[in-house]
């Protein structure tokens, strides 16, 4: 492989876990009172990370899952989120910039809001998955560039642009009418940004593959004799609908007839 189609497949993949790295520090600080910008430090013991310390991925692997100072486990949130922005970051540059650095301007452009789109959802997910509740900063703004997307596709069509209110009003209801306990008004706001994003045919197969594996993960969990999860436990939603959504941005996998 020539030296600079290989550097155009490892570069986005690079970026991507720096960028992982970042949306790391972004969930352990949000409405903590703790500053976005300042130094790193262990959560444990307190002590400023040196540069070292913060290489995406190396630093996890070298240190053996471990703080270099007082030698307490490290959240294997670190690597995997790292690992995810990578790899979808990859996956953005090789689907929609075919031709590399040399893409026309409008491409390079589109891509660069898909990106800002995955990496909200990677905050979103991880979030959701620490806390049980969406912030509204987090979705508001993934909604806005998914409405952004929705009006500059070439197919534009005006399903898909009602598509995201249809499907916030079939989340919101039940949300209303089980007074939060089946479904977070959050979810529903995430519907909205996904039917703008995949409009309606694939939004509707997102929100498909989102309950099977939701539905498939949880009967596992239920399983499970060492997990504490019951009947009554609160699953976050939000992972399985930013999974479902994701496969069908990059796969596309028709589950219904009209689809």
């Amino acid at each position: 492989m020539p030296p600079l189609d290989l550097f155009l497949y490892i570069f986005p993949f690079v970026f991507g876990t720096i960028i992982g790295s970042f949306l790391n520090v972004v969930i352990y600080r949000f409405h903590t009172g703790v500053s976005i910008g300042g130094r790193s430090r262990c959560l444990s013991c307190g002590v400023k990370l040196s540069p070292c310390d913060l290489i995406p991925l190396a630093s996890f692997i070298f240190s053996r899952a471990r703080c270099r100072s007082c030698t307490s486990r490290l959240s294997w949130q670190y690597p995997l989120v790292e690992l995810s922005a990578g790899a979808l970051t990859a996956l953005v540059v090789w689907k929609f910039l075919p031709l590399g650095i040399f893409s026309p301007s409008g491409e390079i452009g589109r891509v660069l809001l898909y990106l800002a789109i995955v990496y909200l959802l990677i905050l979103i997910a991880v979030y959701d998955l620490r806390h049980k509740i969406i912030p509204n900063l987090f979705v508001y703004s993934f909604v806005a560039l998914a409405f952004v997307v929705c009006l500059a596709v070439e197919d534009f069509s005006w399903s898909d642009l009602f598509a995201g209110p249809l499907f916030f009003l079939a989340f919101a209801s039940v949300w209303y009418f089980s007074s939060g306990r089946w479904m977070g008004l959050g979810d529903a706001k995430l519907a909205l940004g996904i039917g703008f994003l995949l409009g309606f045919a694939a939004g509707l197969d997102a929100l498909l593959l989102a309950f099977s594996i939701g539905g498939a993960v949880s009967l596992l969990l239920l399983s499970l004799r060492r997990t504490s999860i019951t009947l009554k436990s609160e699953i976050p939603f939000a992972p399985f609908l930013i999974l479902g959504a994701l496969i069908e941005f990059f796969v596309r996998i028709p589950l219904l007839l009209f689809s």
